[in-house]
């Protein structure tokens, strides 16, 4: 029935309801959700994976009858489990891929119950589409300010600093789970999707007002993996900048200290150092492995620098950021906290 029907037209309406309920597999909810939503599966992945074999091998009537019963074992289970204590007036939205039968099975059954509980139209697809609606929209009404700096400059560092003042940040590599460069793999967080970086990203840039500045780290198109959205890639580019330089030694110790789990994972950074090898001939290569196995990381850092980033740096950020040639630059050699803590004071001063 059409009132079982939610049509979304703006992210926004999603906040309308009191829970969002995400009815498919728990593969499908990792690759990508709303933000928010709670995973209720009524088809769980190697049940999807046998209804879907079913469907093809055998007949469209053997899969509908085993996922009928898989689907209804799985609603009451998440009914006694999940939403028994919900009151009356209670108003979940349910999604599952397309808005079909997944989704359908789930609200048939709460609002025979007494829930008013609506289908999400077109299912994750309409929120999908949405979020790249909004991905290509929503930069160019943003007012960014670009922090450049060569690698080692504490940009990261600074960007946090400056939403400790209050000022409002966009932090991408702490989105992508990346510290945007061959060694910024982040072991203990594994990156995400492409869908779910722009899901992050999309809610991120929703909380941003754009009456007000936003600050927003130099980034290239990638950021490990993963691909910054060509609206928000280009309106960074157009963006002013500042540029933090920083002295040699101080950029050494601070990404000594930033990197500080490298001594205990030799092995994972020679691994990261192999990608290196169409730039780098095999004695650098074999040099740089070397300096990683004997705990030489002082050395490694320095060459890593002079051979590696920093003329990577002078190439991308005059090529790619226009505000960068007429950027206001900001000169340290602290890069401690509390050089840190000055230098995002200082940012904020270098714009009227």
């Amino acid at each position: 029935m059409k009132y079982d029907l939610a049509s979304i037209a703006h992210l926004d309406e999603l906040a309308t309801f009191d829970e969002i309920i995400d009815v498919r597999s728990p593969g499908e909810f990792a690759e990508d959700h709303i933000p928010g939503a709670i995973n209720c599966p009524v088809l769980d992945d190697a049940q999807r994976v046998e209804v879907g074999t079913l469907y093809k091998q055998v007949s469209p009537f053997a899969a509908k009858k085993i996922g009928a019963a898989h689907v209804a074992a799985n609603i009451a289970r998440h009914l006694r489990d999940r939403f028994l204590e919900r009151p009356h007036t209670w108003r979940p939205l349910i999604v599952c891929w397309r808005g079909g039968q997944r989704s359908g099975s789930m609200t048939y059954i709460f609002r025979r119950i007494g829930w008013e509980a609506q289908q999400l139209a077109g299912g994750y697809k309409t929120y999908r589409h949405l979020v790249v609606g909004t991905l290509a929209e929503r930069p160019s009404t943003l007012r960014l300010r670009v922090i450049c700096g060569a690698t080692g400059s504490g940009k990261s560092r600074v960007l946090q600093a400056l939403a400790r003042l209050g000022a409002q940040t966009l932090d991408l590599e702490d989105l992508a789970c990346h510290k945007g460069s061959v060694l910024g793999a982040r072991r203990d967080r594994p990156q995400p999707s492409q869908k779910m970086f722009e899901s992050r990203l999309v809610s991120a840039l929703r909380t941003l007002d754009p009456r007000q500045p936003v600050y927003v780290e130099a980034e290239s198109r990638k950021i490990g993996s993963l691909h910054v959205p060509g609206a928000l890639i280009e309106t960074m580019r157009a963006a002013d900048c500042v540029n933090i330089h920083a002295s040699f030694d101080a950029r050494v110790d601070f990404l000594l200290r930033d990197y500080d789990y490298l001594p205990s994972a030799p092995g994972w950074l020679i691994e990261r150092l192999q990608t290196l090898d169409r730039l780098y001939t095999p004695d650098v290569l074999r040099r740089w492995r070397d300096r990683a196995a004997e705990g030489q990381w002082r050395e490694l850092v320095q060459e890593l620098l002079v051979m590696h980033y920093d003329p990577l740096y002078k190439r991308s950020q005059s090529h790619n950021y226009i505000g960068y040639r007429s950027s206001l630059t900001l000169c340290t050699d602290d890069l401690t906290p509390a050089g840190i803590d000055d230098l995002a004071r200082r940012v904020l001063t270098a714009w009227p």
